[in-house]
């Protein structure tokens, strides 16, 4: 099994996911946060599940989709999952990646 890891960036990128949400639906932002979180550690188990990415830079990433958001990843090591950031699915994936 590998150690599903947060970044300071993943964790700001959920939380500005909360955030928008709430000021509509404090209950939904709740449940959205939780629904993504509790999806992203399904990669302790399988952490090849996402779709392969490869940046124009190189750089290998993993991206993980639920609901619309796309769950970023990256293994820097065999036991280790590391989650980049969490986007909605209509933002421009590009910009961050690079």
């Amino acid at each position: 099994m590998a150690e599903v890891v947060w970044t300071e960036e993943a964790d700001r990128s959920l939380l500005k996911i909360h955030d928008y949400i709430a000021s509509q639906s404090p209950q939904n932002a709740f449940t959205v946060v939780e629904s993504v979180y509790r999806r992203a550690q399904i990669l302790a188990t399988f952490p090849d599940l996402g779709h392969r990415h490869t940046t124009a830079s190189g750089r290998e990433v993993r991206i993980l989709l639920w609901g619309h958001y796309r769950i970023v990843y990256h293994r820097p090591k065999e036991e280790e999952v590391r989650i980049l950031g969490v986007f909605h699915g209509a933002m421009n994936l590009q910009e961050y990646l690079e």
